[in-house]
């Protein structure tokens, strides 16, 4: 993890760097947002609500053709919404992918939102090809007819767009009440603060409770966060960095680059790197960047001289 400091921040973010004779450590773990008990429950109320929709959809179209005095079978409105909904569920795995490579709180906030726009139109795509596929197969089945035009997609992107929205902040909400590590009941699958003094780093079979003071910094490579302590140890756990930002920010550690959190109270030096980015000395060898991107980052690394 040791870096040079004649390489440019963007490389040193790529690079799954170790130290000199030591082996890379593969470990296991599930990712944000795939398993554990938040992860359910966002799974169970996406499907009630998109179970609620469905009723009150049908009840609405039955009720409505009723006040009209058109004769309406319960296949009709019951296909059609129960195709959409089968699709949604599908889908949502989309959403819940968008959720955990771009969490609503990751800087900047203009390309998560930008991440998260382009994916509710993949959302909508998938979601309106596949429930007319399944319409079209379906309908004959029950003595109906389908037809569907291009143009009625911007009329249903608006109606995705709204159930991106609340099935991303269900994955969101509860997703990472059930996985985050500052939760106990996920705490020992992944990353587990066992006191406000140490902090767990599962490596591999073993479990490492290092003091907080301990850990210089936390980089990202690849599937793996590598963390650097100040004994000159690098374990490798399989967690993601914004996981990890979760549990130690609140310990004053800083996002200075989109693959790096430092721990401020080990900083060295601080020196320009060109393009308003900087280079910060941790000592040991040890050069993380901090990145212009993250001006907030900057300003406490500077006013702590």
């Amino acid at each position: 993890m040791a870096d040079r400091t004649d390489e440019k921040p963007e490389d040193w973010a790529d690079r799954a760097s170790r130290r000199d004779g030591e082996p890379v450590v593969v470990t296991s773990g599930a990712p944000f947002g795939m398993t554990g008990p938040g992860a359910v429950r966002a799974w169970l109320l996406v499907l009630v609500l998109l179970g609620l929709v469905v009723f009150v959809n049908v009840t609405t179209q039955l009720d409505d053709a009723h006040r009209d005095g058109i004769a309406m079978s319960l296949a009709w409105p019951l296909t059609l919404e129960l195709t959409s909904a089968a699709v949604s569920v599908l889908a949502a795995t989309l959403i819940m992918a968008a959720v955990r490579f771009a969490p609503p709180t990751r800087r900047p906030y203009w390309r998560t939102a930008a991440i998260h726009l382009g994916a509710s139109l993949i959302y909508s795509i998938v979601h309106v090809g596949l429930m007319t596929l399944l319409r079209l197969l379906i309908f004959p089945a029950i003595g109906h007819r389908y037809a569907w035009s291009p143009l009625e997609w911007p009329y249903e992107y608006r109606k995705d767009l709204l159930t991106y929205v609340i099935v991303a902040s269900i994955f969101w909400l509860l997703g990472r009440r059930g996985m985050a590590p500052t939760v106990p009941a996920a705490a020992s699958a992944d990353v587990a603060p066992a006191d406000p003094a140490t902090f767990d780093i599962r490596d591999g079979a073993a479990m490492l409770r290092v003091p907080v003071a301990e850990i210089l910094a936390a980089k990202a490579a690849g599937n793996y966060v590598e963390f650097a302590l100040a004994d000159g140890r690098r374990p490798l756990m399989r967690v993601s960095l914004a996981q990890v930002e979760t549990a130690l920010a609140p310990k004053g550690f800083l996002r200075t680059h989109r693959s790096w959190l430092v721990n401020p109270a080990r900083v060295r030096a601080l020196s320009p790197a060109g393009s308003g980015d900087f280079r910060i000395d941790l000592g040991d060898g040890l050069v993380a960047p901090a990145s212009r991107r993250y001006p907030e980052a900057l300003a406490r690394l500077k006013g702590q001289g």
